[in-house]
């Protein structure tokens, strides 16, 4: 059996920022249909790689340079065909600046050759950053099918279904015509059409249509301000649709079937009282075979019986530890499994008849010794309302041990629509390692507990929003577990926005302010989505909501944005953005600079040159790393 890696090893020359910045050595692991190959991305020192091994004979079989194609998914087709869904910083001929763009390649191990898929200007329209998505392949594997816009009208190009060879070159052909409404299609086993998916923007409606007798016959529609069903498969016997819905009993989201032939939609069929179905697991060809549950840790319920109870024996055998389906062979014999948790900064297992064997270690720069001590909490809000929490703490402190008051972070995640998992978050343990306990909040407008959770926040930016992580402080100040007195309050994306909200409507709790790719202005972020959108789009209808709870006007707006507020700061306040931000333009963190300077604050911008929203670069993740731990030694260490 294969063994990719050996055990973490800490080096005492490598400073902090550089070992916890580091981007993962191996990840995007994939497996064969057979079970005998696995490919995966390893990046080792100055070299980034796709590797292709059988690991069956443990002998290497191929592999790429990944520096250019930046692999974000690995999908075997066959034994011999990988492809990858990459995403490239580039230049769109005909349009003004660059853009991420997600393409896909076909590498053939045999005669070593990478290609890529849909090349935009051949049939393809050129103005479309999205060029990587699969619905489906061919039973005889040498066709994928995938959605595209076509055409030369650069308002309203139709969005149509291509198929395109995978054994050698040829242009692609139109597989099925389109509209500018349709958003996406499903296939049958033999690749045949079975339905396609459309968004009205104008009007909000969304449609379902099913192929039959060679037409689209609508069998589904609702008018809504945005999409509240996700349709995401088709179940083994291709007679349905899988959606996904919040279930009205249990207020989580559920799965559910459409009937193709009339769109009747099931009752739900993978449901549960305390938890709502993140999302489906399913193959290249979207069947779907179980579904992954929320949580801090996942969870999973599969069709089959049998499977089922081999997943959950494993999953429940270990609790320390969050298992991650990752991929899987045809018939499941073989299952890889990505694991974080105690004593784990993130290892990858092959599952087989063998038992367990270990694939690769994911950050093999820290050792298991190292890894911060994670913990799952909860605390009440002044309204009443359960917070789950997750707590990190340093290594030499037990969780709820007693032991002397820490130093904190308030570390509130992003989206703000999203959630923390349990694992090795590389800022929570960064800060742990400098001796701080790390709390993170799911405050109200998250995902992942709940719809009455999530609506929660609607309308609760700078608000209760807000109060939620001033609740924690003072909880944890209560019960003893910190200093009020070293708080520093840290987030990226809206956990930006929630750090230089927390410095400007609560000064007396932070003494330290960070914020990464945060929102200051929402005013100007409404002007730029309705700028880049229209201001009838879905997306900006979706912001109006959550920021507002209906729409927002330019009072609430400017009274929430903490540009507005600079002369409440008191705190020193660490400012950090990518220069190719595009979901938040650098020029949110460029202007509170400027406004933070003007008033005599104390303000560091720290300008990351070539760099996204999500930190994607180990050099620029590392560059980040070292301002903070600058700033920290000057305010808080």
């Amino acid at each position: 059996m294969l063994f990719l890696s050996s055990m973490g090893i800490a080096h005492a020359t490598v400073s902090d920022p550089q070992i916890y910045g580091a981007l993962k050595s191996v990840s995007l692991m994939s497996l064969s249909p057979s079970g005998e190959r696995i490919a995966y991305r390893t990046t080792d020192g100055n070299k980034d790689l796709v590797v292709v091994m059988d690991i069956k004979n443990n002998k290497f079989i191929g592999g790429i340079n990944a520096e250019e194609v930046n692999p974000q998914k690995i999908h075997f087709v066959t034994e011999d065909k990988v492809i990858f869904v990459a995403s490239q910083y580039k230049s769109l001929p005909g349009f003004i600046g660059k853009h991420h763009v997600s393409t896909a390649f076909v590498y053939d191990i045999e005669n070593k050759k990478l290609r890529q898929l849909l090349v935009p200007g051949d049939r393809i329209y050129t103005g479309q950053t999205n060029l990587g998505t699969i619905v489906g392949i061919s039973p005889d594997q040498k066709y994928a099918y995938m959605p595209a816009y076509v055409g030369e009208n650069q308002d309203m190009p139709n969005f149509n279904l291509m198929k395109i060879k995978l054994t050698s070159k040829a242009k692609p052909t139109n597989y099925a015509l389109g509209l500018n409404s349709v958003i996406d299609y499903f296939v049958d086993a033999d690749g045949g059409l079975l339905a396609r998916e459309r968004y009205e923007n104008d009007g909000g409606k969304h449609v379902i249509e099913a192929r039959k007798n060679d037409e689209w016959v609508e069998i589904f529609s609702e008018k809504v301000p945005y999409r509240y069903k996700s349709f995401v498969g088709v179940t083994p016997d291709r007679k349905s649709l899988v959606m996904l819905t919040k279930s009205n009993k249990t207020r989580r989201t559920a799965y559910y079937t459409m009937s193709l032939s009339d769109g009747k939609i099931s009752s739900p069929i993978f449901e549960h009282k305390n938890k709502g179905v993140e999302s489906v697991i399913t193959d290249i060809n979207r069947v779907v075979a179980g579904v992954r549950f929320s949580g801090f840790k996942p969870s999973y319920s599969f069709f089959d019986k049998e499977l089922d109870k081999k997943i959950n024996n494993i999953v429940n055998s270990m609790p320390q530890y969050s298992f991650r389906i990752t991929d899987y062979d045809d018939n499941w014999n073989n299952i890889i499994f990505y694991l974080e948790g105690e004593g784990l900064s993130g290892d990858y297992l092959l599952s087989s008849k063998g038992g367990f064997s270990r694939l690769a270690g994911a950050r093999k720069h820290i050792a298991g010794s190292e890894v911060a001590q994670v913990i799952e909490y909860e605390y009440t809000a002044r309204d009443g309302l359960k917070i789950p929490t997750l707590l990190t703490y340093p290594k030499s402190v037990k969780a709820q041990s007693g032991q002397p008051k820490l130093p904190a972070i308030m570390l509130p995640h992003g989206g703000p629509e999203s959630y923390d998992r349990f694992g090795f978050d590389w800022l929570a343990q960064y800060f742990a390692k400098k001796g701080f306990l790390v709390i993170q909040p799911q405050f109200r407008g998250s995902s992942g507990f709940g719809a009455d959770h999530t609506l929660a926040g609607y309308g609760e930016w700078g608000k209760k929003m807000q109060h939620d992580l001033t609740d924690a402080v003072l909880h944890l100040t209560q019960t003893g577990d910190i200093d009020p007195d070293k708080v520093c309050i840290v987030g990226a994306s809206y956990g930006g926005y929630a750090a230089l909200a927390g410095a400007a409507f609560t000064p007396e709790i932070y003494k330290c302010v960070i914020s990464i790719n945060g929102v200051s202005d929402l005013e100007e972020m409404m002007d730029t989505e309705e700028e880049q959108y229209s201001s009838n789009h879905w997306v900006v209808r979706y912001w109006n909501d959550v920021i507002a709870d209906g729409p927002a006007g330019d009072k609430l707006l400017s009274d929430i944005s903490p540009i507005n507020h600079v002369e409440k700061i008191n705190a020193p306040v660490l400012l950090i953005h990518g220069e190719h931000d595009t979901v938040v333009p650098y020029k949110q963190s460029y202007y509170m600079h400027d406004e933070l300077d003007d008033a005599d604050k104390q303000v560091t911008l720290v300008r990351l040159n070539d760099e996204d929203h999500y930190l994607s670069s180990d050099v620029t993740r590392k560059s980040a790393l070292e301002a903070i731990e600058k700033f920290l030694k000057k305010h808080m260490l």
